[in-house]
């Protein structure tokens, strides 16, 4: 593992590129170049040299760096690409990252030649954006300031636009990322050898896939398997349809078969599919910040009644139910708040603030019954403020072995909240609908433990 070990975590780096060539039509040029070389030096917390083939001072081969690095970036044409990457290869470096696509058969022959021969990694080519270590600042995208904050999801993603997409979202609601794996080709480096890595990552508590085809299925099942032990694999697979399918095999070179056949292998190996890339995102925030879930009941604390009426259709949608409260609980919230039906879902009035939220959590979480809580907290229409929100983690924490997600629902609402607990442990969706699939997949995760 210490070539893919190189990609992610090397102490140096050299990034070789061009300050005169431009592709007619393809992504290398200058201003990528430029790009990902300020990302690096912007970001990156070893050390970055910077080859430029067509410059007569300075680094303009190998040879002339003061010590080889770990990996190299290779940001240049096909044919260019190739004859740096023998360089590097018979030079002792570890591990490259193929930025652009293009290649043909040949050339891609050459490389995969290169790594039997001198056991030099290769990710990509086509990778478009390589790859991200927030630990140590490691960003070969070429999106300028593009960094986003760290944390423990882990995403392996085929495709440079939906791994873009992830990336973007991830940054826009400051969700902590631990590394990003734009793979494009996988010539060499695959999922497997990804899932192997990640599965071993202390910083990596979830890892999102998205994928397009899989050319070693036996060992990714067996791989999978393994880590759903540990940590849970969330899988978004893009050509399902018979048409799209056609489109994938082309766009990234991938091996895509039937999408059943996929499904079934998902099952197997324990790993949890989305339909989307908004509930890939979701579902990673809920599993970066909360514990599976280890039953189907789930309490619904509003301080509105249409929205939690919702929010128990989707919970009956999604296979879940609503827990029944003790009649202990019910008569203890009731004498607390006189006007208030401790029903599930529960409906504490629209004056309801901090002190109401804190007692009626504290009795529903304590009871033996409840598996997780789905909290609903609007301020237009009630007397809720942002600042209110805290007691939501404060009681949470005491009960760590039950999920509890929080639904400030609509748009501002949601900002307003989300400044109080964007960066708490308490996963924030802006629809009832989504927290509870979030809970499903939980629940599903659970399940997943409980057969492994």
């Amino acid at each position: 593992m210490n070539g893919v070990r190189a990609i992610f975590e090397p102490q140096r780096v050299v990034l070789i590129g061009s300050s005169k060539i431009r592709e007619r039509v393809g992504m290398a040029s200058p201003q990528l170049f430029k790009s990902v070389v300020y990302n690096m030096k912007e970001f990156f917390r070893g050390t970055t040299y910077v080859l430029d083939i067509d410059q007569k001072a300075g680094y303009n081969r190998l040879g002339k760096l003061p010590e080889i690095p770990e990996l190299a970036v290779i940001l240049l044409p096909p044919e260019q690409s190739v004859k740096q990457a023998e360089k590097c290869a018979k030079s002792g470096v570890k591990a490259l990252v193929m930025i652009t696509g293009g290649y043909k058969n040949q050339q891609r022959q050459k490389l995969l030649k290169l790594k039997e021969e001198y056991s030099i990694r290769i990710l990509g080519p086509n990778t478009i954006m390589g790859v991200i270590n927030t630990s140590n600042g490691l960003n070969t995208t070429f999106e300028r300031n593009v960094m986003p904050k760290k944390g423990s999801i882990a995403v392996i993603s085929q495709s440079g636009g939906v791994g873009a997409c992830l990336l973007d979202w991830a940054c826009f609601y400051s969700v902590g990322v631990s590394k990003f794996a734009f793979v494009g080709d996988k010539i060499d480096v695959d999922d497997v050898d990804l899932l192997h890595y990640f599965g071993n990552d202390r910083k990596t508590k979830v890892i999102c896939l998205y994928l397009e085809g899989i050319k070693k299925g036996r060992e990714f099942i067996e791989e999978a398997r393994k880590i759903v032990k540990k940590k849970p694999i969330l899988a978004l697979k893009g050509g399902a349809t018979q048409e799209s399918a056609k489109r994938a095999r082309s766009h990234t070179a991938s091996i895509a078969g039937s999408d059943i056949i996929f499904d079934a292998a998902f099952k197997k190996a324990g790993i949890i599919r989305v339909e989307n890339i908004e509930e890939l995102i979701n579902a990673a925030i809920a599993f970066s910040k909360q514990p599976p879930m280890h039953g189907d009941n789930v309490v619904i604390v509003s301080n509105v009644g249409g929205p939690a009426i919702l929010a128990a259709d989707a919970v009956a949608r999604n296979n879940l139910k609503l827990a029944t409260l003790s009649e202990k609980t019910k008569k203890k919230i009731e004498s607390l708040y006189p006007g208030v039906d401790a029903t599930n879902p529960i409906d504490l009035i629209a004056d309801a603030r901090a002190e109401r939220y804190t007692k009626v959590l504290e009795l529903v979480l304590g009871e033996r019954n409840v598996d997780g809580v789905l909290v609903i907290n609007m301020l237009k229409s009630c007397f809720f403020e942002p600042e209110d929100a805290v007691v939501i983690e404060k009681v949470a924490v005491k009960h760590l072995n039950k999920p509890v997600v929080d639904v400030p629902a609509g748009g501002e609402d949601f900002a307003l909240v989300y400044k109080v607990l964007g960066n708490s442990s308490i996963p924030l969706y802006n629809l009832p609908e989504k927290a509870v699939k979030a809970l499903r997949f939980l629940r599903i995760y659970g399940k997943i433990l409980e057969k492994h």
